[in-house]
C-alpha cells in the first residue's frame, strides 16, 4: 500500500495493510541554512522511511526578522534561548508591520521545502506553522504576553492580527509546492496557560483564520496540540484531518482522547520516556499496547511531541519495526 493510500485510509478509519508511522526532529543548526537544513530532513526520511515527513521548521522562523536575538545552546530538543525580545511595552504591538513572507526566514523555509519536496516527490511532506500566540511569545517572553491579554488585550490583539497576516501571506508563498499539507501547533491551547474563553478569544480565531486559508489540494493538516492538558474538544473544531498531543504524559488518554476526534490521532509514544530513555524491547510493547488501545484505527503512530536529538538510532529503527509487526 502506498503511503498516501495508507494516510487516507487510516483517516477515513479504513482497514489499511499496517498502521502508518511518523517521528520527526528539529536539526539545530542545519535550519539556519536552506540546503542543509532540507539535506538534514531527506537524509533522515531516506535513513528511516516514514509515511509522511513532517518538515519541522524553527519555532521562531515566523518572528526573526522582528529582529529578536536567539541561540541554540545544546538544549537536547533543538529549540534556542531568546536573549532579547522584541516587544517590551503593550504599546509595541501596535508598531509591528507585516514581513516580506519572500524573504529572510520566511524566505528561507520557502526553499527548505522546495528541496525538500524536489527530493521526495512520492511522500506527502507537511510543514510547521505556529500559532500566533505561540509567536507572540517569542516576541515578549510568555509571562509578559499572558499578561498582555489580560491587561491590554486590544493591543495585543493589534499583534495577533499582523502576525496572522504574516502566516496567510507565507501560506500563499508555498502553495505553489508540491506540498500535502501543514502542522499548526499551538502551545497555548492548554488548560495550565489559559482558561478555553481565553483561547477562544486570542488563539482559536486565529488560528481558524489560518487553518480556513488553506489550500484545498493539501489533505493532511494536522494539529499539534503541545499543552498539558491540551483543549482538545475545542480545536476539533478546525478543519484539520489529524491532531496530535501528549498522550503518554498527560491527559486525555489514547482512547479517550481518540474519542473527542474524528480524523485520525498521532500519538501513541513518549519522546523522552519511550523513543528517548528506552531500549528497542520497550519500545515494542508500548507501541504494541498504544496500537490495541486504538483498535487499529485512525491512528498515527508517533510522539507527541519532537524527539530529542539525541536519540538512539536502534529505538528509532524499533519505532518503525513495531509497525510492521502490528
Amino acid at each position: 500500500m502506498e503511503k498516501r493510500e495508507r494516510l487516507e485510509k487510516t483517516i477515513a478509519a479504513e482497514v489499511t495493510d499496517r498502521s502508518p508511522v511518523a517521528l520527526w526532529r528539529h536539526f539545530p543548526g542545519d535550519d539556519l541554512r536552506a540546503a542543509d537544513h532540507a539535506n538534514a530532513i531527506v537524509e533522515y526520511q531516506r535513513q528511516f522511511d516514514w509515511d509522511m515527513v513532517v518538515a519541522h521548521l524553527p519555532s521562531t522562523y515566523p518572528v526573526l526578522d522582528y529582529g529578536i536575538v536567539e541561540q541554540w545552546h545544546g538544549s537536547s530538543d533543538g529549540s534556542r534561548v531568546i536573549s532579547k525580545h522584541k516587544v517590551t511595552r503593550s504599546l509595541d504591538w501596535t508598531e509591528l508591520r507585516a514581513l516580506d513572507p519572500n524573504k529572510g526566514s520566511f524566505g528561507r523555509q520557502i526553499e527548505c521545502l522546495r528541496l525538500v519536496c524536489e527530493a521526495l516527490p512520492d511522500i506527502p511532506v507537511i510543514f510547521t506553522v505556529y500559532s500566533a500566540l505561540d509567536q507572540a511569545a517569542h516576541l515578549c517572553g510568555r509571562e509578559q504576553m499572558v499578561r498582555h491579554l489580560r491587561t491590554q488585550p486590544d493591543r495585543l490583539k493589534s499583534g495577533l492580527n499582523v502576525l496572522t497576516e504574516n502566516t496567510l501571506r507565507f501560506l500563499d508563498g508555498v502553495r505553489k509546492l508540491p506540498l500535502a499539507g501543514v502542522c499548526l501547533v499551538s502551545r497555548y491551547a492548554s488548560y495550565s496557560l489559559l482558561s478555553e474563553e481565553e483561547y477562544r478569544l486570542f488563539g482559536f480565531q486565529y488560528d481558524r483564520a489560518v487553518m480556513t486559508s488553506l489550500s484545498p489540494k493539501w489533505w493532511l493538516n494536522m494539529l499539534r496540540l503541545e499543552g498539558d492538558p491540551p483543549m482538545i474538544k475545542l480545536m476539533t473544531g478546525l478543519p484539520a484531518q489529524i491532531i496530535q498531543w501528549r498522550d503518554r504524559d498527560t491527559e486525555p488518554d489514547i482512547a479517550f482522547g481518540k474519542s473527542l476526534c474524528t480524523g485520525a490521532i498521532c500519538c501513541g509514544l513518549s519522546a523522552e520516556r519511550d523513543v528517548y530513555l528506552g531500549t528497542p524491547n520497550t519500545i515494542r510493547d508500548t507501541a504494541r499496547d498504544a496500537l490495541q488501545r486504538a483498535n487499529h484505527r485512525r491512528l498515527i503512530l508517533s510522539t507527541g511531541s519532537p524527539l530529542i536529538t539525541t536519540t538512539p538510532l536502534s529505538n528509532l529503527r524499533a519505532v518503525r519495526q513495531a509497525v510492521e509487526a502490528g
